[in-house]
């Protein structure tokens, strides 16, 4: 069998990468997404629960899997970037950057001296100090910074952001977006259709891998994106799927019911 392609490569190649947001904890979870042929999987420490520990168990199940395991991060945090790296995390999704230099900052606490500024620890990633080597020679080629663009100031500042070097890609936050522009959720506004016209003109001048998160499992939008030039798909959540799969049965189970309720003779 061939060997597959790494994240990173896909990305320098353009190709489509069709990923998913993990909020729960739990490494079952992670498995059965890994297993239905994602290709890359984030781990979000923005908005769930998860703590370090756990993050590093849903890393290790999604990794077996044979599937690129990221974290979108708390924040731009050195630290928080180190402690998953370590924890053998393929990259990051760093949130709500808005300037070359935080950029930069990301990529410098990913990568190793002289590149970098990362510290140097023997944990998993590092194979508990037996594949150092290995693994720097890995970090430098393979490991993947994608950057948030949720504010109006990245959008202006968006050019200079993506020709750090070190930054794979970017991925569009429609909501922060919006709300930076005082217009929380108005997706239909002009303002906010320029910022995104503004972001799709950029990425296009530049080659940039760009990403969009389609945040509702709706197919047709995942569709659209396509055709619109995003390459990094995000596809929903897991508790999406959960809570939509949930509703759409038990929605097609109370229109059996009354249809067996209508036929039924009086």
């Amino acid at each position: 069998m061939a060997e597959r392609q790494s994240l990173a490569d896909r990305l320098r190649s353009q190709l489509v990468c069709i990923g998913s947001w993990v909020t729960l904890a739990h490494p079952a979870i992670a498995e059965i997404m890994a297993r239905a042929g994602f290709e890359w999987l984030a781990i979000d420490l923005e908005h769930s629960v998860i703590t370090i520990r756990e993050a590093e168990e849903l890393i290790r199940v999604i990794e077996l899997c044979g599937v690129s395991p990221l974290v979108r991060l708390s924040w731009n945090d050195p630290i928080q970037i180190k402690r998953v790296m370590d924890a053998g995390a393929h990259g990051v999704i760093v949130p709500m950057v808005n300037t070359a230099d935080e950029a930069r900052r990301a990529v410098e606490a990913v990568k190793y001296p002289p590149r970098g500024r990362r510290g140097v620890g023997l944990a998993r990633a590092q194979g508990y100090g037996a594949s150092f080597e290995r693994y720097h020679q890995w970090v430098e080629r393979e490991s993947v910074v994608i950057v948030q663009i949720e504010h109006i100031r990245a959008v202006e500042n968006l050019r200079s952001i993506l020709e750090v070097p070190g930054v794979d890609g970017f991925m569009v936050g429609p909501y922060d977006i919006s709300g930076s522009l005082g217009l929380p959720g108005e997706f239909e506004h002009p303002k906010f259709k320029e910022a995104i016209k503004t972001i799709s003109a950029v990425a296009s001048a530049v080659d940039a891998m760009a990403g969009y998160h389609v945040v509702y499992p709706r197919l047709d939008e995942v569709e659209q994106k396509i055709v619109e030039g995003y390459r990094f798909i995000a596809y929903s959540t897991d508790a999406l799927f959960l809570g939509e799969s949930c509703r759409q049965g038990l929605n097609s189970i109370r229109t059996l019911q009354e249809k067996i309720k209508t036929a039924a003779p009086v």
